[in-house]
């Protein structure tokens, strides 16, 4: 079944577009050419040229992977290093202040992302998918990952299991190694509470002007 194509606001288009530049600056930050960085994320070479050159949106599992090979977090991947210095592990989101970084069929928007080092990854995702065809494959990485729906309807599609409809309220935790994607099910695009946490125990590259 062929998936809608759906049309990218242009607040949306201005947040990819800036992905691909922030990706480049971080890998030259560790020292790592297109090759090493290609290896150590499992990744082919031309996967991370064409998303440095913005001719490639990087779906979650290809995040999580780029977040690996730089040995950084999520969120220092999405927002790239802090520049603002502050004293104690504390880091206040402003809801006005979070970007939005769309991938196709979510748009996540990170939490704490002053901070490195983290535990865990919070992130808020509206579910734009309506079809499980529109993803190439199902999404997997290290960690175990909670989701919790703040509105809408969504369905897990996860490896062993049948599909799962949650609504607003419902939550599911699950080894994120199992392949899994979400899809909205509801008239308006879903949203999401995500949480990943334990996504390989890689010590992080030391960031300039990030908080640890």
């Amino acid at each position: 079944m062929l998936s809608a194509v759906k049309s990218v606001s242009p607040e949306d288009a201005r947040e990819a577009a800036a992905f691909g530049p922030r990706l480049r600056r971080l890998r030259k930050i560790t020292g790592l050419t297109l090759k090493e960085l290609s290896d150590r994320a499992g990744l082919a070479t031309s996967t991370i040229s064409k998303i440095e050159n913005d001719r490639m949106s990087p779906t979650y599992d290809v995040l999580l992977k780029l977040a690996a090979g730089l040995a950084i977090d999520l969120s220092s991947l999405l927002e790239g290093p802090a520049t603002v210095q502050a004293s104690g592990r504390l880091d206040v989101t402003r809801a006005a202040e979070r970007r939005k970084h769309p991938t196709g069929t979510y748009v996540y928007e990170p939490f704490a992302t002053g901070l490195t080092r983290k535990g865990m990854d919070p992130t808020v995702v509206r579910v734009t998918a309506r079809s499980i065809d529109e993803f190439p494959d199902l999404i997997r990485h290290p960690g175990e990952e909670l989701v919790f729906v703040i509105s809408g309807t969504v369905e897990l599609h996860a490896e062993f299991y049948a599909p799962i409809r949650l609504e607003a309220g419902d939550s599911a935790y699950y080894d994120a190694t199992m392949g899994h994607a979400y899809i909205s099910v509801s008239p308006e695009d879903a949203t999401i509470l995500n949480i990943v946490c334990g996504t390989g125990g890689v010590p992080p590259v030391e960031l300039p002007g990030a908080q640890r």
